[in-house]
């Protein structure tokens, strides 16, 4: 057993290939500290680094959710998408799974925007029976995009406190976003990312799904232990 008290074991993160990086010849340099050894032309993560890391990222986001703070998860490759959606669902978080839209962070009051209009479509959808059939397919054709590119943040109400980022290359914009407004991130980077761009980096495979699943899942038992925290201190 690595780090106890959140349960992060190096037989559960080796049965979930979280210590497989990319190709050695698409490693960033930076990563170095983080890796173990080359195997056949592929990187290994050293897991006692991404056992310390998730540790301490564990640890921020227990102590955040403690104090009330909100949290964004970001994930939207095709294996990232439905984990992040769940997770987030289960620790009651907003999240983006689908495509990040440039400025959904930076330019708030327009998604703010967007999400008003979608609210007000909703309530003349359900008044569609009033319509010709044309509208009301317009209608849900609106509504369906709308749901699948901002339904995870409908309820946010503020720019998050702090953003999980699973997948850093995929999603630069989201996290150069987190950079320029001063919101700590914690990533998933793999061998090819550079870990400085992350408050909290946690070296792990981000092409597993099981390895995708794991790093979420560990995050959100935090955030929901944090919040317990907090009720039960009144």
């Amino acid at each position: 057993m690595i780090a106890k008290h959140w349960n992060i074991r190096l037989e559960d993160m080796m049965g979930a290939g979280v210590h497989f990086g990319h190709q050695a010849r698409r490693w960033n340099p930076k990563m170095a500290p983080h890796i173990l050894a080359e195997r056949k032309g592929i990187h290994i993560i050293d897991l006692t680094q991404t056992a310390r890391l998730s540790s301490e990222a564990c640890g921020l986001a227990a102590e955040a959710a403690s104090k009330g703070k909100h949290f964004l998860i970001v994930g939207t490759k095709d294996q990232a998408a439905d984990v992040v959606g769940s997770a987030a669902t289960r620790a009651q978080c907003h999240y983006a799974n689908d495509k990040w839209l440039g400025g959904m962070l930076t330019n708030w009051s327009t998604v703010e925007a967007r999400l008003r209009k979608m609210e007000e479509l909703e309530i003349e959808a359900a008044g569609s029976y009033e319509y010709s059939d044309g509208r009301a397919v317009t209608l849900g054709r609106q509504l369906t995009r709308l749901r699948k590119r901002l339904g995870g943040i409908r309820y946010m109400e503020k720019l998050p406190d702090v953003a999980i980022i699973i997948d850093q290359r995929k999603e630069s914009t989201a996290i150069r976003e987190c950079a320029i407004l001063g919101i700590p991130t914690i990533c998933l980077v793999d061998t090819d990312c550079d870990p400085d761009l992350a408050s909290v980096p946690v070296p792990a495979n981000d092409d597993s799904r099981a390895s995708i699943r794991w790093i979420p899942g560990k995050l959100t038992q935090a955030i929901r232990e944090g919040r317990n925290r907090s009720s039960f201190h009144g």
